[in-house]
């Protein structure tokens, strides 16, 4: 088949690329390397730097393409506290330019990365797909918002369209920015430098924590899965982690002892957050695989960063 991965040279998207290119498909990249890094794609990928707000351009690597991936998105919750505007303008502006460009290129399938912050605070865990959203940042209502916009546009043009709600995805190649890191490889780096862990809240609240593997896979099955257009699919490992538990485990894995320092000033985020991964079970065949104490070790040995 032939695929474009948009946001292709991120974390995620760079592993889908590869997984997919590996598999013999052609594969396209799109990115505008913000946050991405060409090194880390197979030279089979056929990498573009540029914009998903670029019309003109996706015009041109849309032709004969099968199935669209649409990664590219900003994706820090404390971010995009700060920044609203650009979390909109990139999410929300750039998916429905990805939307009508794949109207006009005629392309007939679209798997829109969401995530399972567009739950927010909910009553009962682990979170299923017909419960209503409650998006607490602004990153959280773009995501929603380009869900509406994917699902809307496609049933407009008779575009097939799968929305994947993924939950906290780690692995190696995951990106460690200067300004809110991501917990999992925050963590990490902290205890391989001696420092103390440091949590903010309390430390009781939940993810589910899902290995890059596993989503990989279940992106792969939404391409070309019988019976999921219009659907909405958690991808998690459902299981919960506390913060302190994920603390205590990172400390096992790497085999130091550490502080523990709570920050009760920064917020923790939601209380609690899980998938519901029976969907994802029934449509895409679906199994998380890499629990989380073995995708802890092999981020530390695939990741050069990490290396000791």
């Amino acid at each position: 088949m032939r695929f474009i991965v948009t946001g292709g040279a991120g974390f995620l998207g760079a592993a889908l690329a590869n997984r997919l290119v590996g598999e013999g498909h052609q594969v396209r990249a799109l990115d505008d390397l913000s946050a991405g890094d060409p090194n880390r794609l197979d030279k089979r990928v056929l990498f573009t730097r540029g914009d998903v707000a670029d019309r003109p351009k996706l015009w041109t690597l849309l032709q004969d393409v099968d199935c669209v991936y649409h990664l590219a998105a900003r994706v820090l919750v404390s971010e995009s506290i700060l920044y609203p505007r650009e979390y909109n303008e990139v999410n929300v502006g750039g998916t429905v330019s990805v939307m009508e460009a794949m109207r006009d290129a005629g392309v007939r399938r679209v798997v829109f990365t969401s995530s399972g912050a567009v739950y927010g605070e909910q009553a009962q865990q682990p979170v299923r797909e017909d419960y209503p959203p409650n998006p607490q940042s602004p990153y959280a209502v773009s995501k929603l918002s380009g869900e509406y916009y994917v699902r809307t546009i496609g049933a407009l043009w008779g575009i097939e369209t799968v929305i994947l709600r993924i939950f906290n995805a780690y692995g190696p190649g995951q990106s460690l920015p200067p300004s809110h890191p991501p917990v999992l490889p925050r963590f990490l780096h902290q205890v391989l430098r001696g420092g103390s862990l440091v949590v903010f809240g309390g430390g009781g609240q939940t993810r589910d924590f899902v290995y890059v593997d596993d989503v990989v896979e279940a992106l792969v099955a939404a391409s070309t899965a019988a019976d999921v257009d219009r659907r909405i699919i958690n991808v998690g490992s459902g299981r919960d982690t506390s913060i302190n538990e994920l603390a205590a485990l990172v400390a096992r894995v790497v085999g130091q002892e550490i502080e523990m320092l709570h920050s009760p000033a920064e917020s923790g985020g939601v209380s609690h957050l899980c998938a519901d991964v029976a969907a994802a079970r029934q449509l895409l065949d679906y199994q998380p695989r890499v629990g989380l104490a073995e995708g802890l070790r092999l981020t530390l040995e695939l990741d050069p960063r990490f290396r000791r």
